[in-house]
């Protein structure tokens, strides 16, 4: 065993690593960028080495400067996380010169695996079961078209060399094909530097349900049963289980033989992911492999009692498998929630920010985090917004959805937008509780996941206001301390007042709507009125951000974080923000002016979907923004001509920059 790990990545997974490698006496080196000059995976390895600017493409991508770094330290041994190098050949094959260990399978493994086309090609020889398309060279335009005319919509076009979701669009027409494929290309072409894809039937109410394999360089191949990642937004991941509901002995056994045989046809080694598109009924198609851990690799961790990271070190280091198929068991139930910085509201749109407040449940062995940031971290553009993932067991599946309720509700971050409310509803959401899996839960389920907002509760509001008035007397008492009198009563927050009782407004702002709590002040209670509802309110601070209030003879556990103005209210589960309202604040009368569209995060242009001058529909495409990777469409707000655009192709953007002059009609 080697005494010395590299890890070629950030985030959680470099976290990761370094914990299991930390348990097995293996020293760690980890990779940063300027940006990530203060992270926590930094922070944790024993040493660190910074490879570059923030961008990808000039660290964390630049082989040349990861071989550099672990010669440097003496590492033997490269991890590679997932994402970045993990599943780049020509990096494996270096790694291989440099007389490096490469902890994942053989440069051949990966790229017989890293084309999806050639990969299909390849199962289909091994007789495992393929999805009806397209999977071959010919990338031309109109040739794809007649493809996938010939197969029937709706269609999927993927990257060939994809993966996360990346470089996939759904065609439901003909007419629709051409402009998919060009989004399609140019976005595999900037995850992947691979613009090449195919074409397949689109499956009907698919399942997503992948097998855990691990194969060692004796030969043994083995499968640690399944995951059901079929719970998806923009085909990317949102929450994952293990084992999949309803999956009978027999065609886990079937699949489960289908991806070892995958394994085998490439002369796998290491920890590797065979993902298939499962029916309803329970028919399957191989999809694709990824030849790397997975990011939902924790669920299948919890239902086998084994560490994947722990068993990739060893059949790294020519140890055979820990144990055999035989061995392998299943005990109770998982699931992993990703925590991301993204409003759900608005199409997932990524958040960036620092994170002020981070407060997650208390780990246990029913619940853990795997995270890569800390209270004071920043979320930046430049990489996945995720905060952390949420994994839950317990002895079957009702009572670790119980769990992962719970541990939602308990989990608490302020400084960006994020999806735990979202994910809270997803939960409890009656298709997914009752186990009615498809990748479209997320769209048919609309309407009960994405609710009409709502002004914030009267017990929001008095919460809140509870939460004002121990803090303004938190305040006093440490102001006291500093005096010499602490004693004197002219430091009390109190409202005494000589023959009358203190009264006074605390204002509030939920949305454009100015709310007033009215308080008047008891000897140990406060009488809080607000619309037009009065309660007797006692507080009392308890562990952490929480403390306790009673409204009248109700009792609740609350948190309320202020950051300036903003108040985040974390209340039953849920999130509430609103704004604690100055009164002396002088508002610039007649409010914003003119009609520009921004940018909703920092980006890059690449296309221009409309002409300066150019009448359009309210909803109608104007341009398209590339952010994190991901293309955003930035449409018509209503009506009206578009006057000019502020950059042209290819320019980068900053956050809320100003992207088209519009003019509404009628203005």
């Amino acid at each position: 065993m080697f005494n010395k790990l590299l890890i070629a990545n950030r985030g959680e997974i470099a976290c990761r690593v370094i914990k299991t490698a930390r348990r097995m006496g293996i020293r760690t080196v980890a990779v940063y960028s300027e940006a990530d000059a203060e992270a926590r995976h930094v922070r944790l390895a024993d040493e660190a080495v910074c490879i570059g600017p923030p961008a990808a493409r000039e660290s964390y991508l630049v082989v040349d400067k990861i071989i550099d770094a672990a010669k440097r330290t003496g590492a033997q041994a490269i991890h590679p996380g997932y994402g970045f190098l993990s599943e780049n050949a020509g990096f494996a094959e270096r790694c291989a010169t440099e007389g490096i260990i490469f902890v994942g399978p053989p440069a051949s493994s990966i790229r017989a695996m890293g084309s999806k086309s050639a990969a299909k090609s390849l199962m289909e020889k091994a007789s495992v079961p393929l999805t009806p398309g397209y999977h071959g060279d010919n990338q031309d335009p109109a040739f794809l078209h007649q493809q996938a005319d010939a197969i029937g919509y709706p269609v999927l076009i993927k990257a060939s060399a994809g993966g996360g979701g990346k470089g996939m669009r759904l065609v439901e027409k003909s007419e629709d094909f051409e402009a998919s494929l060009a989004s399609c290309q140019r976005e595999a072409q900037s995850s992947f530097g691979d613009e090449r894809v195919l074409v397949e039937r689109y499956v009907t109410r698919p399942r997503h349900i992948e097998i855990q394999v691990f194969a060692d360089t004796q030969g043994n191949g083995v499968y640690l049963f399944e995951r059901d990642c079929s719970v998806q937004r923009r085909h990317q991941k949102v929450l994952e289980e293990a084992p999949a509901p309803g999956m009978s002995e027999a065609r886990r056994r079937e699949m489960g033989e289908a991806a070892v045989a995958a394994a085998k046809a490439v002369g796998y080694v290491g920890a590797g992911t065979v993902e298939f598109i499962a029916e309803q009924d329970g028919q399957f198609y191989f999809m694709e492999m990824n030849t790397r851990l997975q990011v939902e690799h924790p669920v299948t961790e919890m239902i086998t009692g084994q560490d994947l990271v722990e068993w990739q070190l060893r059949v790294a280091s020519g140890e055979p498998l820990p144990l055999n198929q035989s061995q392998l068991q299943i005990r109770g139930h998982a699931l992993e929630a990703r925590i991301y910085a993204e409003d759900a509201s608005k199409g997932f749109l990524p958040s960036t920010g620092r994170l002020v407040h981070l407060s997650p449940p208390a780990e246990s062995l029913n619940v853990r985090v795997d995270t890569g940031v800390e209270e004071g971290d920043e979320i930046t553009p430049h990489y996945d917004p995720m905060i952390a993932k949420l994994i839950v067991w317990d002895e079957h599946r009702d009572a670790a959805l119980a769990r992962m309720r719970r541990a939602l509700a308990d989990y608490r971050v302020v400084g960006v937008t994020t999806n735990i409310d979202f994910l809270s509803r997803l939960v409890v959401c009656p298709a997914f509780a009752d186990a009615d899996l498809d990748t479209g839960l997320i769209e048919r389920s609309r309407g009960f996941l994405f609710p009409e907002a709502v002004a914030a509760p009267k017990e929001v509001l008095q919460v809140a206001a509870v939460g004002e008035l121990l803090y303004e007397a938190h305040v006093a008492r440490e102001e006291a301390k500093r005096h010499g009198d602490p004693w004197s009563p002219w430091h009390a927050r109190d409202g005494w007042r000589l023959n009358l009782q203190s009264q006074r407004m605390i204002g509030f702002r939920d949305g454009e709507t100015l709310v007033e709590v009215h308080v008047a002040y008891g000897r140990d209670s406060w009488k809080l009125s607000c619309h037009g509802e009065t309660v007797l309110a006692r507080g009392k601070k308890l562990d952490g951000d929480r403390f306790a209030v009673e409204l009248d003879d109700r009792r609740l556990i609350a948190s309320v974080i202020a950051t300036g103005a903003r108040r985040t209210v974390f209340l039953n589960g849920q999130t509430w923000i609103i704004e604690r309202d100055d009164p002396l604040h002088l508002v610039e009368a007649g409010g914003a002016h003119g009609g520009g569209l921004t940018a909703p995060m920092p980006g890059k242009v690449v296309a221009l979907l409309a002409q300066p001058g150019q009448k359009v529909e309210k909803g109608a495409p104007l341009l398209i923004l590339e952010a994190m990777k991901m293309e955003h469409t930035i449409t018509a707000p209503k009506n009206g001509v578009v006057k000019a655009f502020c950059y042209a192709a290819g320019d980068q953007v900053a956050d809320g920059a100003e992207l088209v002059e519009f003019e509404a009609a009628g203005d």
